[in-house]
């Protein structure tokens, strides 16, 4: 993913929070609506993805072009630039494509949780589809509650990024301890005291640098076994905002805010770390085609993102989450639109392929490994990540990323600036808010 479908991503945390309460209103479990004609019957399926610019819509053409070939009695139609949103009000008004495909692994719980997707395991079953093709942490983000009701289309996975010349032969760091001294050994100030170059940036405000990325880094579980917000007894939680805070105030919070203000957009060439206003930054894998397009001239290495300190054993993991793709109830020919779907995420060719032509992480081990992957030196951290059993994702929940969404507002509107005066108390009352959502909405 490389511009504007990554940018919706990340900036409608609360649109896709919404679009989970809307599915998880509007549909109740249910049949696919009928088995349609048989695969290998003459038939048109439509496709609806959200990918937009030119080079986005070419990749996933060249993707499916193995697939019309082994098929040729399916004509495969395909509809870029689609939204959550428009997903969600065809499958209510029941006139959906055959296949759909998300940005947002945030809204799976919802989705399968509430029958908008079908559920795949009878497919995948007669297919004889081995999921152990996939990363654990695949595995989980694209199912909930023992549902599977969508399949993995390319990952992301995050690591550090470090700018060569601005680390002054400094190693990347393998501890927050590490990451902690180097970043104060690297932050260069203004005469008045402002940030000219943050070593490290910790603020939640500041672009890939979200509470998901960070805290799982941390080790954070958010969930308890029984589906309940476990902000409050997780000791992790309170790790990660602890270790953000203490960083934050050596900056001083008010030098925080200049900074974040002067610098420019995540993705667009006044990127920080491409202007090398940032020494070390968490990002994704698409950042190496970023840099690669827009600041050629930047010599960076990556690594995995830094654990905390005694937790050696977890160095080599990462947040890594995926487009997912699926089958909507209601689709009107579901037995070739699950071909397409296997296809898709399971042929090696074609995986790679698409990860080529988009510079994501492929999502299947073989994939991984395969030859045809061409990709520039420091993406291999990305697909170590991405395979790491180290590696962890956010947990699905039946009103998609709101628990997400609660606590990155609590973070970057109460916590950072130190309007918190009891942080047991303020997550107490955030698990409640959070749980009272969860109920509201099936869980």
């Amino acid at each position: 993913m490389f511009l504007t479908p990554r940018r919706a991503r990340r900036l409608s945390a609360a649109a896709l929070a919404a679009t989970g309460l809307l599915l998880a209103s509007a549909c109740t479990a249910g049949s696919s609506g009928g088995s349609g004609p048989k695969a290998d019957a003459k038939q048109t399926i439509e496709v609806w993805h959200g990918w937009s610019a030119d080079h986005e819509v070419k990749a996933f053409d060249d993707a499916v072009a193995g697939f019309r070939k082994q098929h040729p009695n399916i004509t495969v139609k395909l509809v870029k630039d689609q939204t959550d949103d428009r997903i969600t009000n065809a499958i209510r008004g029941g006139n959906p494509p055959d296949v759909v495909s998300s940005f947002s692994t945030d809204s799976v719980g919802s989705w399968c949780n509430s029958g908008a997707w079908q559920d795949l395991t009878p497919y995948l079953t007669r297919s004889k589809v081995d999921l152990n093709l996939f990363p654990q942490a695949v595995r989980e983000y694209t199912q909930y509650k023992g549902r599977r009701c969508a399949m993995p289309l390319l990952a992301d996975a995050y690591g550090l990024y470090y700018n060569k010349a601005l680390m002054k032969g400094n190693q990347p760091p393998k501890t927050i301890g590490e990451l902690t001294a180097l970043a104060k050994k690297l932050t260069v100030r203004n005469p008045d005291g402002t940030i000219k170059v943050a070593g490290f940036m910790p603020s939640a405000q500041y672009y890939e640098h979200q509470v998901q990325h960070l805290a799982t880094e941390f080790g954070a579980t958010w969930l308890t076994p029984d589906g309940k917000s476990n902000l409050a007894g997780d000791p992790a939680v309170k790790a990660y905002l602890q270790w953000d805070k203490s960083l934050i105030d050596w900056y001083g919070y008010d030098n925080v805010k200049k900074f974040l203000k002067s610098v420019g957009q995540e993705f667009e060439t006044s990127n920080p770390f491409e202007q090398g206003k940032v020494a070390m930054a968490i990002d994704g894998e698409w950042r190496t085609k970023f840099l690669q397009d827009e600041a050629p001239k930047v010599d960076y290495g990556t690594a995995p993102a830094p654990v905390p300190d005694g937790q050696d054993a977890r160095y080599g993991g990462g947040f890594i989450t995926g487009t997912v793709i699926g089958i909507p109830r209601g689709a009107k020919h579901p037995q070739a639109a699950w071909e397409f779907v296997k296809y898709l995420t399971t042929d090696t060719h074609a995986v790679v392929t698409f990860a080529n032509g988009l510079g994501n992480v492929p999502s299947t081990l073989p994939a991984l490994t395969s030859p045809e992957l061409k990709m520039p030196p420091q993406f291999t951290t990305f697909l170590n990540v991405f395979k790491s059993p180290n590696s962890a994702t956010t947990p699905p929940t039946p009103n998609g990323n709101d628990y997400i969404v609660k606590f990155q507002a609590y973070v970057q509107d109460q916590w950072e600036p130190g309007r918190v005066t009891n942080l047991d108390a303020s997550l107490k009352d955030l698990d409640t808010r959070v749980d009272q959502a969860i109920k509201l909405n099936g869980g």
